[in-house]
């Protein structure tokens, strides 16, 4: 973007040849004008103008959040889940929560969505995926179906993902 730019400018300075020109064609000034607006002033907007295209293009493509692969996992259930595990989903099941908890080998990505007036509700995983400096997950709570029976008890949805140990920070979405 910024090399398509400078050619721009290049080929407006080669056809007439003067600063104020390339200005005039940037910022459409008629040529009565051009003549009497101070240079300092022009060139000062030029410089701003230059820099925020340049800004704009350091952000692009940075690599951050670009997503470098999906990642294996698998979705537990609480009869499989560390003891130690279960005590702190317990202790914050009635609030919304995400937190990581890890063992020797695994990463457990915790995410629960609070109390929910019935039963009924399930949290499916949209997406979970590593880029370079994080591992994102990506999670949505699902409503009971119209039709469907349930109970009148509240309940604590939450979901407990497993998956391969990495020593990245976890951005839950």
């Amino acid at each position: 973007m910024e090399y398509l730019f400078f050619i721009t400018i290049n080929n407006i300075l080669n056809q007439k040849g003067n600063f104020m020109h390339l200005l005039s064609k940037f910022f459409r000034l008629p040529a009565r004008l051009s003549g009497k607006v101070s240079r300092l002033s022009m060139f000062s907007a030029f410089l701003l103008i230059a820099g925020l295209f340049l800004l704009c293009g350091c952000s692009l493509g940075t690599g951050e959040n670009t997503k470098l692969r999906d990642m294996e996992f698998t979705v537990l259930s609480e009869e499989v889940l560390p003891d130690e595990l279960k005590g702190l989903i317990a202790e914050r099941k009635k609030e919304a929560f995400s937190f990581t908890y890890t063992d020797e080998s695994y990463l457990y990505l915790c995410v629960g969505y609070g109390e929910q007036p019935t039963g009924g509700y399930s949290i499916a995983v949209n997406e979970l995926y590593l880029t370079e400096n994080a591992i994102c997950v990506d999670t949505c709570l699902l409503g009971p179906s119209p039709d469907e029976k349930t109970s009148d008890a509240p309940s604590y949805p939450y979901i407990v993902i497993k998956t391969e140990y990495m020593d990245k920070t976890v951005e839950f979405q």
